[in-house]
């Protein structure tokens, strides 16, 4: 399928349908830390980026296809910013017609300040949106917004999103050793959180490979610093545990890049996923993978992740803290 995949495990989610309505990179942020590679170009326009009823199509066939009890949430996640897809409402509301199953929305919130964005996300069962920065300068500095995407506009739309929304609102703070781990930047945070009417604050650490080298995750000092300040709402978020459904594709390439191109995978994950395959046949997989062009192999902490080749990960060298803030 195109833009279904999984389940797949999540931080908060259990098992999660992943749907997917939004091409590889079209976002209006390039984050610091971001699985995905670099957004070259940000995109700050809403229109329908991929077909809704295909999309709804292959939401119906994955939960024909899928197990009893092996969906916990169905997830418009995205391999960019899910808000810019202009139906998202309407998909939302085409999911939850035909499955008692709830809906989720991952978004970094960025166009909460328009009504029209707002009004779409009131159906899903839970919204969690991104909260790295409380002021305009790291704003800029870790999310590395569209122009059009002011800090005032950003904190302003959450603000007025959790006035409004009647779903579990869950902010997500992805925390960056030396940016906004530091006691400063922690206490900015939560004052502004303070304004916002939230259920929970997640904790995330960039386990999967970041963007950008230089980036490193909190110490465990860090860690305690930013739960101690943030409350007893804060919960660190630990790494997924679960298994990866590769069972509704063709192929055992198609499955795997249906997963690595939104998810990029350790390679001792892949290994474990196919535990039944023969090394030989696994290995074999994993060199067509490379040779085809269609995955990257990227090294982050020590670690080789498996990734869709488009995306765009910088070598050491590319990758300083005074790289550009904004790509365009």
């Amino acid at each position: 399928m195109e833009y279904v995949y999984g389940p797949v495990p999540s931080r908060r989610l259990g098992q999660s349908l992943g749907v997917d309505p939004i091409p590889l990179k079209t976002c209006n942020w390039n984050c610091v830390y971001c699985q995905l590679g670099r957004t070259i170009p940000l995109t700050n326009q809403r229109k329908e980026y991929a077909p809704r009823q295909q999309i709804i199509a292959e939401v119906e066939k994955a939960l024909r296809e899928a197990a009893e009890g092996s969906i916990d949430w169905i997830t418009f996640v995205g391999s960019g910013e899910p808000t810019l897809h202009s139906s998202l409402g309407w998909m939302i509301r085409e999911v939850k017609k035909r499955t008692g199953i709830p809906v989720a929305v991952i978004t970094n919130g960025s166009l909460f300040y328009l009504p029209e964005v707002r009004e779409a996300l009131q159906v899903a069962d839970a919204v969690l949106p991104s909260f790295d920065a409380g002021t305009p300068g790291l704003y800029r500095e870790i999310n590395r917004p569209h122009p059009e995407i002011s800090f005032n506009r950003l904190f302003e739309g959450l603000v007025r999103f959790s006035q409004e929304y009647r779903g579990k609102l869950g902010v997500e703070v992805m925390l960056v050793q030396g940016l906004n781990d530091t006691e400063k930047a922690l206490q900015e945070i939560a004052r502004k959180l303070k304004s916002v009417d939230l259920d929970e604050v997640h904790l995330a650490q960039p386990t999967r490979p970041p963007v950008e080298t230089w980036v490193q995750p909190p110490t465990e000092e860090g860690l305690m610093r930013v739960q101690a300040i943030l409350g007893e709402a804060a919960h660190v978020l630990h790494p997924a545990v679960g298994t990866f459904n590769l069972g509704e594709y063709e192929s055992l390439t198609d499955a795997l890049m249906g997963i690595i191109t939104r998810h990029p995978l350790k390679e001792s994950q892949i290994l474990d996923i196919l535990e039944d395959w023969s090394p030989d046949a696994v290995n074999r997989e994993l060199v067509d993978l490379i040779e085809s062009g269609k995955a990257q192999v990227v090294e982050r902490y020590g670690v080789k992740f498996w990734s869709g080749s488009p995306s765009h990960f910088p070598e050491e060298e590319q990758s300083e803290r005074t790289s550009p803030r904004c790509r365009q």
